[in-house]
């Protein structure tokens, strides 16, 4: 799935939204890169947090249909935007922290030598 991201060009709230705006600039590929660098974890949570924004059920027993309008579906993009972009932001910190940690590690192991 790749972002599109001129699904609200014609809204007037976009002209004030400089995220939107910048991208709309990007090119394909580079929000396809960037869509591929985020950690099966993240993809697992942003997932969770859509589907229980829409309801799930088995797809398996139910034949299930959503249908919703342009802003609520915008609504529920925003929602799996910000989340993606905080949960990203929490692991390359927890990334850090791992390294910090591991750097300091094996001083306090050597007694400081």
């Amino acid at each position: 799935m790749t972002f599109n991201p001129d699904f609200l060009s014609d809204r007037e709230e976009t002209q004030a939204n400089s995220l939107l705006k910048y991208l709309q600039q990007q090119s394909p590929e580079i929000l396809a890169r960037v869509a591929k660098s985020v950690s099966p974890d993240i993809q697992q949570i942003i997932s969770q947090n859509v589907q229980g924004l829409v309801g799930m059920l088995p797809s398996e027993q139910f034949n299930v249909k959503i249908v919703t309008d342009r802003e609520n579906l915008a609504g529920i993009l925003a929602s799996a935007m910000m989340t993606g972009y905080f949960l990203r932001q929490m692991e390359q910190r927890m990334q850090l922290e791992n390294l910090a940690d591991a750097a300091t590690s094996p001083q306090e192991s050597n007694g400081g030598d």
